[in-house]
Order: C-alpha cells, then sequence, then structure tokens
C-alpha cells in the first residue's frame, strides 16, 4: 500500500524510534516499544515541516516522517472509500455474482455503475461473492465474461477454514487469471482481485 516509514515518534513524553505502518483501521509504531493509534479515534492530523501531529482523545502523538508527513496526514482525514480501493469508476459495466451483497450493489448504483441484471454479455467489472471453496469452480465462466482490460473480484468470508485464501489463489490461477491486489471489504469479508495476463488480452 506504500504506507510504511521509518519514524521517530514522540507521545506521552517518550520517544520511540522504528518504523511506523498505517493500515486501514490503525496506525502502528513497532520500535522499542509498539504503539497502536486507532484510526477512528484521531480527531485531528496535521502535517507541517514533516511531522505529522496526531490528536485522538485527550493524547497527542508527533510523528517525524519526513516528506510522507503530508501523504500519510491525507489518507487519515480522508480515507479512500470501498468503492475507491475496489476500482469502481461511472460509466463501467459491473456485474455481481454469487453471493449478493445488496449493500454494494447500492454503492455502485449510487456511483453510477451499470450493474447488469444477467450474465450474458462482458464487464468491466465482476464481483464475484463465494462462501465455500465449492463455488469456485465458477470462476472458469466468470473468466469469459471479463473485458480484456477488466478486474474480477472474489468476495470471501475472513478467517473462513470453508474456503481460504491459498484455494482462492489457486482457482484464479487455474481460470487462467492472476492476482494482483487484497483489500479488505467489510468487517467480515475481504476481496482478491484478478486480471487477465497482459500476454492473453
Amino acid at each position: 500500500m506504500g504506507y510504511d516509514a521509518p519514524c521517530t515518534l514522540r507521545f506521552e513524553r517518550r520517544i520511540i524510534r522504528g518504523k511506523a505502518l498505517l493500515e486501514q483501521h490503525e496506525l502502528i509504531v513497532r520500535g522499542d516499544e509498539r504503539v497502536v493509534i486507532p484510526i477512528n479515534a484521531v480527531t485531528s492530523a496535521v502535517a507541517k515541516d514533516g511531522v505529522l501531529t496526531l490528536r485522538f482523545g485527550r493524547k497527542t502523538a508527533a510523528l517525524e516522517l519526513g516528506v510522507d508527513a503530508v501523504k500519510w496526514a491525507k489518507r487519515i482525514t480522508h480515507p479512500p472509500s470501498r468503492l475507491d480501493k475496489l476500482g469502481a469508476k461511472p460509466g463501467m459495466s459491473t456485474l455481481v455474482a454469487g453471493v449478493t451483497h445488496d449493500d454494494l450493489i447500492d454503492e455502485l448504483k449510487t456511483r453510477g455503475l451499470e450493474v447488469a441484471a444477467s450474465s450474458r454479455g462482458t464487464f468491466t467489472l465482476i464481483f464475484f461473492g463465494a462462501e465455500h471453496r465449492d463455488d469456485l469452480h465458477k470462476l472458469m465462466d466468470l473468466r469469459q465474461r471479463l473485458k480484456p482490460n477488466g478486474a474480477l473480484w472474489v468476495i470471501r468470508p475472513k478467517g473462513s477454514k470453508a474456503i481460504t485464501e491459498a484455494e482462492v489463489m489457486s482457482a484464479g490461477k487455474r481460470a487462467g487469471l492472476v492476482d494482483v491486489k487484497v483489500a479488505s471489504f467489510s468487517a467480515t469479508h475481504t476481496a482478491e482481485k484478478f486480471v487477465i495476463p497482459v500476454a492473453a488480452r
């Protein structure tokens, strides 16, 4: 994701040197100590002279990040939406297959994407909900519905023994696809992005 950097953290009269990692829900500093700052608790994120100052609750933390400070402040104050992370843009032809995620369909339509009522034709974006490894054989057919420059996202439950990341990756490869990205879809589901290899387009 590009949000990890060496840093010096000044927090509660302590100076901690180590590495900072900005994740979706937390900012983590690992060094002599480990400090975790929940993103949803941050009320202010200001970058100045290479220092990112965060206020959360009654606490203040200052991270010396150099040129990354501005980028991190923007990421914290204006986090990408789910559709931003999934690369969904107005006008894209879209298919939602497998387990239906009604909230996703509503989001796609609100943003101006064309959500198909049937699986006929080809699509720029395909979202395939798979709750069990037995669902993965459908990737072969969905591969045929994908436009050459399109993306197929497999949405699966997190931490489920019924379907694992390795099984999804293997099924995508068998379908002639390559995996290029993983994104958090929701609190309960994750999404893996597959595309057609450049040589096969």
